[in-house]
């Protein structure tokens, strides 16, 4: 007998729990078979990689037992498949007499009539006709028929796909009186709902959704800092390495907040990239915060199909692209809207997440992803900060070390001299954008930083800086008065005893004609501030 492989973490296609590391679903399987044993028609709207096809392939292993599966994948079908009726139904019933799990379980009567369909001319099928079928197997069946459809927003610009779902609706509205699904289940990133196609009525148009009977699936897909200790605790198991597996599985899920392709990619470079690599020669030494940052710091220099994903959505929509530029450099709190354009589109993609009424960026991963490309911009990298930072970078580094305070102190040099002249507007609006432009080539490659999403706000804003396994705490502020700056100063002083840090950065933006820049450095209790003023 040949010894099973050893198991990896997966980031292409779907997980399969004999070959793959990966977190329980059986609670998120359970809720979803609740809205099927109740007769839900459903979409799994999530942005890409996210587990859609995971979850698809579990749920049919998980409702075998009670129920028929017919599932399909769209992205099988040809784009001439969606031409016609005709096309569509001999392609879908061909696809049905192919699946594997499906034999022996398609009554003789209904397989001839699937055989009858691929076979025939195809001007002589229609939808009406392929319904029928269903219906037939439906109420012949001894097990209720459950749906599934995986990608099925690729056909969402097809008329023949507006048509199928129409009829889908059809039959869920009469199924009292005509045998139908159980449950059909649509998966992809765009939500099936939002469709609308134009029916004619006595010369008039009309906007109408062909899915307006889909329940909502709120099912939360994220993986939580336990699921992924979970994964992590097998993954132990089978590698002896002897982590901390709590603070690991928090500190992944600091930085992704639960995507399932961002965790399962970080613990990919952590196992197969990172441990045995020069500095970690030693596997368990991978698996602490140094190693992670070092996973986070690969991830962000590569090209992987999801970041193209994203990138190239900025480009396809302005009004997102110019969103997310507020969010990141302005501080704004953008309340959640229904039915605003760019929100619905930044959510849909996965950009932005809704949190107290508000929408927020979806993780730390994809917020540095933005900065790096918002700040990589040909257009930022003329900018005069950013060449001087590129001109002084090798001079903030010193035996492996980032020297934070004088980051600073060339910042306040290089600011006053370049726009210490501007208004109260522009410092407002550009000077913490400024200072991440002039941090950038300075830790480019080795370093990254992110935004505390709690103090992001027109007043407040923390960078969490991460270097060569030391991190910075730079608290960049508006001036509001002595007070005001007291005020702050307690805060860092409390911010640096949760990351456990006695030294903090503090960046002032001053708009008084009589303002003192500089750098100087005080102490609170048992903490060093180094302050800035511009």
């Amino acid at each position: 007998m040949c010894e099973m492989a050893k198991k990896i973490f997966n980031i292409n296609g779907n997980c399969r729990p004999r070959l793959h590391y990966m977190v329980n679903l059986e609670q998120r399987l359970a809720e979803t078979k609740k809205m099927v044993d109740r007769g839900d028609y459903f979409t799994i709207n999530r942005a890409r990689q996210y587990g859609k096809t995971t979850m698809l392939k579990a749920l049919e292993r998980y409702l075998q037992n009670d129920y028929v599966i017919i599932s399909l994948d769209f992205q099988k079908l040809s784009r001439k498949d969606f031409e016609t009726e005709g096309f569509f139904v001999k392609a879908l019933s061909r696809e049905i007499l192919k699946k594997a799990s499906l034999k022996g379980k398609i009554p003789d009567e209904i397989a001839v009539r699937f055989q009858a369909f691929a076979g025939k001319k195809e001007e002589r099928l229609c939808l009406a006709g392929l319904f029928d079928c269903f219906s037939s197997w439906c109420g012949s069946s001894i097990k209720p028929i459950v749906l599934m459809i995986d990608e099925a927003d690729s056909a969402a610009n097809n008329q023949v796909f507006l048509d199928f779902l129409a009829q889908l609706r059809g039959a869920y509205m009469d199924r009292d009186e005509i045998e139908a699904f159980q449950s059909v289940i649509l998966a992809g990133v765009y939500d099936i709902r939002t469709l609308k196609r134009k029916l004619a009525d006595n010369d008039e148009h009309r906007l109408n959704s062909p899915w307006n009977i889909a329940a909502d699936f709120l099912v939360d897909m994220n993986f939580s800092a336990e699921d992924i200790a979970g994964m992590l605790y097998e993954y132990q198991q089978d590698s002896g390495t002897n982590m901390d597996i709590d603070a690991v599985a928090g500190l992944i899920y600091d930085y992704t907040s639960g995507y399932p392709f961002l965790v399962s990619k970080i613990c990919k470079l952590l196992d197969e990239q990172i441990a045995g690599s020069e500095n970690y020669k030693d596997r368990a030494l991978a698996w602490t915060r140094e190693g992670v940052m070092e996973a986070v710091r690969i991830l962000l220099m590569e090209q992987n199909t999801l970041f193209e994903s994203l990138i190239n959505k900025l480009e396809d929509y302005p009004e997102l692209k110019e969103l997310l530029r507020d969010l990141l450099f302005q501080g704004k709190d953008i309340v959640y809207v229904v039915g605003i354009r760019s929100i619905e589109i930044a959510l849909m993609f996965g950009f932005v997440k809704r949190r107290n009424g508000t929408i927020v960026l979806a993780n730390r991963i994809f917020e540095l992803l933005l900065y790096n490309f918002f700040l990589s911009s040909p257009e930022m990298q003329k900018n005069s900060i950013y060449d001087a930072a590129l001109k002084d970078r090798n001079q903030f580094i010193r035996d492996g070390c980032l020297d934070m305070r004088l980051v600073l102190e060339k910042f306040v040099l290089h600011f006053d001299q370049l726009y210490g002249d501007r208004n109260q507007a522009f410092l407002e609006e550009d000077g913490r954008r400024f200072f991440l432009l002039y941090l950038k080539p300075i830790i480019n490659g080795t370093g990254n930083y992110y935004i505390e999403s709690q103090t992001r706000n027109m007043e407040r804003t923390d960078v969490i800086v991460d270097y060569c396994g030391e991190q910075f705490i730079v608290e960049l502020k508006i001036w509001r008065g002595n007070a005001y700056n007291e005020r702050g100063e307690e805060q860092l002083s409390a911010y640096l005893d949760y990351y456990h840090l006695k030294k903090g950065y503090m960046l002032s933006f001053n708009f008084n004609k009589s303002k003192r820049i500089g750098v100087k450095e005080i102490q609170i209790r048992d903490k060093i501030l180094v302050e800035a003023v511009v």
